[in-house]
């Protein structure tokens, strides 16, 4: 994610710097500032909080949270069975809550935290239960206790957008051993290595918002899961069909609102970039509904809402590692491709690998991921109206640099998924329910509610 210092983008032709770096380079900065400027200057250049910042990435927060609850949940929920609904709804939300505790036990300081010998792979935990931040204490312009917050935003929507891979066949105590390993075993890491000051960091990876970290990172896990536990009862006929597209378009309509927020907040100030980043993001959004949704006419001759949310969704993840290189116009031809190829990869790739992938993560999030990385320099390029590369870098040394992260991004995170499940197989007896529970739905059988209760 890209943030925006002042004294970094008062330079002409820069491109603008990653965001969730912010910690790491401001604390570089404000090294290389005291140990070069006469004491006097020193003072004019403390970091002072502005409150307009603040109020935006607060803002910006809070829409996350918003994206994933209510709008994660809803989502997903619309598009399970009614027996499943309070399942799936139980597991985003239980999900959200477990991960924003442990981020802050002890994952804010593992991705943030200086690490010594380690921090090329992984943070330090000098500031393990959050210690050693007071209310004074600033990242660029924002309180600290913000950017916390805001970082724990991301910590809490990636691990549920796994539910996906594996609803409605998972066992409940199988997910919340899963949940936790992953967290400390991938996603930590891999968000350290990209944005605390590891080795991903120093490669100048164009990736703004987590593309890698959190798209593709869940895109492969979920069809790691979706291997490991086989396919649902029924699955390929319409009994697996979504049983609520109402509220599949309502949440899908919350996380594109939050998506503007889960990206321009990584500007970490209110000023043009974030603007910038805001409206490709919603450029992308509105292009991949586009794109999907005149394919899929064309080859069905009707066009359906779960393809209009579907594409929506698609170009929000393509724009995700774009969003601060690009301009309007390219996020816009980046929308129009994400929506037919991540199309192409739910309706022609997925029935060929024979995985039920039953949300389509991988198809919509792996495979939207890894187009908006490898085609984030191409967008990049001044003469398309891209914000350019760093200084003495091109298009080929950029692209193979991304798509170097891309590869590792992958290799990383089908082992670290497969270890994870394998330690919540171990823990839990298996992975997934019995198939008497699993034809009766796990609302009843795994909460003793249910999603819908009849009248009469």
């Amino acid at each position: 994610m890209k943030t925006r210092l002042r004294l970094k983008h008062s330079m002409k032709n820069e491109p603008p710097v990653s965001g969730c770096r912010a910690a790491g380079l401001a604390g570089a900065l404000a090294t290389l500032l005291l140990t070069s400027v006469p004491a006097r200057a020193q003072e004019a250049m403390t970091p002072v909080l502005d409150s307009g910042d603040t109020a935006f990435v607060a803002v910006c927060a809070l829409v996350v949270l918003l994206m994933m609850l209510p709008g994660l949940a809803l989502f997903y929920a619309g598009l399970a069975r009614s027996k499943n609904v309070l399942s799936v709804l139980m597991q985003v939300f239980t999900v959200v809550a477990f991960m924003s505790v442990l981020w802050a036990v002890f994952g804010y300081s593992l991705t943030f935290a200086d690490g010594g010998s380690l921090q090329p792979f992984i943070g330090g935990m000098d500031k393990v239960f959050l210690m050693g931040i007071d209310g004074d204490a600033l990242v660029g312009t924002i309180p600290e206790y913000l950017y916390v917050f805001f970082m724990m935003m991301f910590a809490a929507i990636t691990p549920p957008i796994i539910v996906g891979g594996f609803a409605e066949r998972m066992k409940f105590s199988a997910v919340m051993v899963f949940m936790p390993i992953w967290l400390l075993i991938n996603y930590i890491p891999m968000a350290h290595m990209a944005w605390g000051g590891g080795w991903v960091f120093n490669l100048s990876v164009q990736d703004f918002a987590g593309g890698n970290v959190v798209h593709v990172n869940v895109g492969i896990a979920a069809l790691v899961g979706a291997a490991m536990i086989g396919r649902r009862q029924g699955w390929g006929s319409a009994a697996v069909a979504p049983h609520n597209m109402t509220m599949t378009m309502t949440g899908g309509s919350m996380l594109w609102v939050g998506w503007l927020g889960f990206c321009g907040g990584c500007a970490l100030a209110a000023n043009g970039f974030s603007a910038l980043i805001m409206l490709n993001t919603m450029l992308a959004s509105a292009a991949g509904t586009l794109g999907w949704l005149f394919v899929e006419w064309r080859q069905r001759g009707r066009p359906s809402m779960l393809g209009a949310v579907s594409g929506a969704i698609a170009g929000l993840v393509a724009v995700t590692p774009a969003c601060g290189f690009v301009g309007p116009m390219g996020a816009i031809i980046l929308g129009l491709l994400a929506g037919p190829v991540c199309l192409w990869a739910v309706e022609w790739l997925k029935p060929r690998l024979g995985l039920d992938d039953a949300f389509d993560v991988f198809g919509v999030h792996g495979v939207g991921g890894i187009l908006g990385g490898l085609l984030t320099p191409l967008f990049a390029l001044p003469a398309l109206g891209g914000l350019g590369f760093a200084e003495g870098r091109g298009l080929l040394e950029q692209t193979g640099i991304n798509f170097g992260a891309l590869v590792f991004s992958i290799l990383y995170a089908a082992v670290t998924a497969w270890i994870a499940f394998k330690i919540a197989a171990a823990c839990c007896k298996g992975l997934r329910v019995d198939a008497d529970q699993e034809r009766d739905g796990l609302d009843l059988n795994a909460h003793g509610e249910v999603g819908y209760r009849d009248i009469g």
